[in-house]
């Protein structure tokens, strides 16, 4: 039987670790010097192709089959990198104003997959519904160590995706610290024309950088459609982006302090909703628990952001002919 700091400790990481996803791919963007509001549209577009990818199989499928979840983690990916092509170009190639640019593609993004959702569902599958029902997510619990008090919590109920993320954020790390591309994408956010007179291609490094938080976010997204309701609507997604944009800015823009902001917000909502049930409140008190991060980061902001830098060409149009 589990106790209320289990439940929280389990319930923050499966909020926590998608959000982490999301805010190492918005490290990459805005590390590469291109800033990216756009995480919100991202991650509902991703999922959404992730969303659609896991509904069609499991039609033609084993109900028992995993092989819709892992496909539809991977469909997502692919889709938020697509999606985000389209803020590289208009911020790369034609040099919009980047702030602009995010704040479109969410609502863009929003708007579509809510359409589209609806849309398929009424013309193709013959149902009136705003939302594809997912299969429930396999969970795994690691013998012997998950019986050890509190920190076996860490290893009790897991998704598969919170290993998938782990995995994938320590390659991110690698990449972004040990590899020669990881120094020139961190060089085009602080000194681009340097990177350029180096012979490095600062548009093509900054296009990468916003496609690899595309993926990320896609993954991000497609991850809490099956930890919070088993199924993909595009309303479950709002303000999520934020917190994680709020995330990597706590963490001033590097990983691994991003990673313990995210898991302070998580833990917040995890904790909300285990006091609203110890106390018996009404359930109507739960929708005013899901502002907790939101408190959280404001306090966050008041404390901490007058310490955070930004990188130096963050935002900033590199134009090659006036270097």
């Amino acid at each position: 039987m589990l106790n209320a700091i289990d439940t929280i400790i389990i319930d923050g990481l499966s909020f926590s670790l998608p959000l982490f996803i999301m805010a190492i791919g918005g490290i990459y963007s805005e590390r590469s010097g291109v800033t990216n509001l756009a995480l919100e549209g991202l991650q509902g577009m991703g999922a959404f192709i992730g969303g659609l990818t896991a509904y069609v199989m499991a039609q033609h499928m084993n109900p028992d089959s995993q092989v819709p979840y892992y496909v539809s983690l991977l469909m997502a990916m692919l889709g938020g990198c697509v999606y985000s092509m389209l803020h590289a170009l208009l911020c790369i190639r034609f040099k919009a104003n980047q702030v602009i640019s995010g704040v479109v593609i969410n609502v863009l993004g929003a708007a579509l997959t809510g359409f589209l959702t609806k849309a398929l569902n009424r013309t193709v599958f013959g149902a009136a519904s705003d939302r594809f029902v997912l299969s429930v997510s396999a969970r795994i619990t690691v013998p012997g160590i998950s019986k050890v008090p509190i920190l076996g919590a860490f290893f009790t109920k897991i998704y598969p995706f919170e290993l998938i993320i782990i995995v994938i954020a320590v390659i991110a790390w690698y990449f972004l610290y040990r590899t020669r591309f990881g120094l020139r994408l961190r060089a085009c956010g602080d000194n681009p024309a340097a990177v350029d007179a180096a012979g490095g291609d600062v548009a093509k490094t900054r296009f990468i950088a916003v496609m690899v938080s595309g993926a990320l976010s896609g993954l991000a997204g497609m991850c809490f459609a099956y930890s919070i309701l088993a199924n993909f609507s595009s309303s479950i997604y709002m303000g999520y982006g934020y917190l994680a944009i709020a995330g990597y800015i706590f963490g001033n823009w590097e990983i691994l302090p991003s990673l313990g902001a995210c898991l302070i917000f998580g833990l917040a909502r995890s904790a909300g909703s285990e006091i609203v049930l110890a106390l018996g409140m009404p359930a109507a008190y739960s929708d005013l628990v899901m502002t907790l991060p939101y408190v959280v980061t404001l306090l966050l902001l008041v404390f901490l952001s007058r310490h955070n830098q930004a990188p130096s060409a963050l935002g900033q149009v590199y134009d090659k002919s006036q270097r």
